[in-house]
């Protein structure tokens, strides 16, 4: 690995912040290209092992070695935050790598999810990281392998299933009901206590929700939680203190990638923007050295890959840095600064693409037919195309699977809102997530949930 300063790296630190841009220190760090693959299915330079990131890894490679992906940098927001570069990559590319690592620095300090997780998990993720891939390593010294693959295993399996409007360090139920006066607000108990839950507390024409029926105090939990890891972690009925450990920790991790998932449209196209217009401004840059920075930019911000026409597949810095351009020429840099601190990809797409755009950016809703081969455009309706461009974002990724009852015999009843996921669920998939489940529940596990023909299923494991 390379700490040298990367060419004319301090010039253009000073432009960034000669045009407002605010970030935590950044140390960058030229890696080998299997580096940059390993980070980039990690997500961190040292994680906690687990044959999940073997898969991964295998197809990330595949895809490199295809020419379907280059990977000039990865960066981990931090105070401070790391960007690790392929040594690889020409000089012109890291200038212009350079300037696009200060426009994700500037978002990650000032984006209110973003620092309100970064605030909780802690601003040292990278060390944090490598701390718990120590205690994995301790805990299989002591427990053997395949025990704490076990717990690996349901840990990863549900990493998406947290709740990030909770509290990473959240109180037990019985903490806040000792806690909490009757009349205080809030499921953790008196009012918002951060800004971004103010953000989202008085929306227009919302309406207040009817208080929660009264549950004896066998119930468990008192209300559906969404929260899985956490339920777990906290009430499963045999699980011992190292277990308990690994699933707190791939909760925090899972904490601390949620706004890189849930902004990530707005990051990169952050990053876009700031990239090109440092470039145009950068005065000191040789012309030969523009002009093959300009080439780069623009294969990142293309709208399709290769030679093709049409894409089915939108291409995020492509989307992010059009809307950043269109907002940014309608309503000035001050307000889309107050856009980049106060949203995330849901408020930034609903709010801010409009029809012209779509049309300018050739966007349309379609499905597939005959098993894949075949898509049907069926309309260019602005609400249908935004709602499509989100519903993968909508639960992490997941599906919305709330923890209804913990029965006396030590059951654990799942239901999946499959209303709100306007979807059902792949059931060898599922039961092999209710396996992995069991595996540390060590009681029956119930799930109710649909099929994907719509048809109500009900899976169980260990009755």
């Amino acid at each position: 690995m390379s700490h040298r300063p990367l060419s004319y790296q301090n010039e253009i630190e000073a432009l960034a912040q000669s045009y407002g841009l605010d970030y935590f220190p950044v140390q960058f760090e030229q890696v080998p290209p299997s580096f940059m693959v390993e980070v980039a299915v990690y997500g961190l330079p040292v994680r906690m092992p687990h044959w999940s990131f073997g898969v991964r890894y295998i197809y990330q490679l595949i895809q490199h070695r295809m020419g379907h992906s280059h990977i000039f940098e990865v960066v981990i927001p931090g105070n401070p935050g790391h960007a690790y570069l392929a040594d690889t990559n020409r000089e012109t590319e890291n200038i212009l790598v350079t300037a696009h690592v200060l426009g994700h620095a500037d978002f990650s300090k000032n984006n209110l999810l973003f620092r309100r997780v970064q605030e909780q998990a802690g601003y040292h993720i990278v060390e944090q990281a490598a701390n718990h891939a120590q205690r994995i390593t301790m805990a299989i010294e002591e427990h053997g392998m395949e025990a704490v693959e076990r717990v690996l295993d349901a840990a990863f399996a549900l990493e998406q299933h947290i709740d990030t409007h909770q509290d990473l360090r959240r109180p037990l139920y019985a903490d806040i009901e000792r806690s909490t006066p009757p009349t205080s607000a809030g499921p953790s108990g008196g009012a918002s206590q951060d800004a971004f839950r103010d953000r989202f507390a008085h929306l227009p024409g919302s309406i207040a929700l009817p208080e929660r029926s009264p549950r004896t105090a066998a119930s468990m939990p008192p209300h559906p939680e969404s929260d899985l890891l956490w339920f777990i972690a906290h009430y499963a009925p045999d699980l011992d203190g190292w277990e308990r450990d690994i699933l707190l920790a791939v909760r925090e991790e899972s904490f601390y990638f949620k706004p890189i998932f849930a902004c990530q449209i707005m990051n990169e196209g952050w990053a876009s923007y700031w990239h090109a217009r440092l470039l145009r401004e950068a005065r000191f840059l040789p012309d030969e050295m523009y002009v093959d920075a300009i080439k780069t930019h623009s294969d990142v911000v293309r709208p399709y890959a290769g030679d093709a026409q049409i894409s089915l597949q939108v291409n995020p810095y492509h989307l992010g840095f059009s809307l950043w351009e269109h907002i940014i020429e309608h309503h000035g840099l001050d307000v889309a600064r107050q856009i980049m601190a106060s949203e995330d990809d849901f408020g930034f797409i609903r709010n801010y693409l409009d029809e012209d755009l779509a049309r300018r950016l050739d966007l349309f809703h379609y499905t597939t037919r005959r098993r894949g081969r075949e898509a049907v455009v069926h309309d260019r309706d602005i609400d249908a195309l935004k709602e499509t461009l989100l519903a993968p974002k909508y639960h992490y990724g997941a599906p919305h699977v709330q923890v209804t009852e913990m029965r006396r015999d030590g059951t654990l009843v799942l239901q999946q809102d499959h209303a709100l996921d306007q979807r059902g669920l792949e059931m060898d998939s599922a039961r092999k997530v209710l396996e992995y489940i069991h595996a540390i529940w060590r009681r029956p596990v119930v799930l109710y949930s649909v099929t994907g023909q719509g048809k109500e299923a009900r899976l169980a494991v260990g009755e």
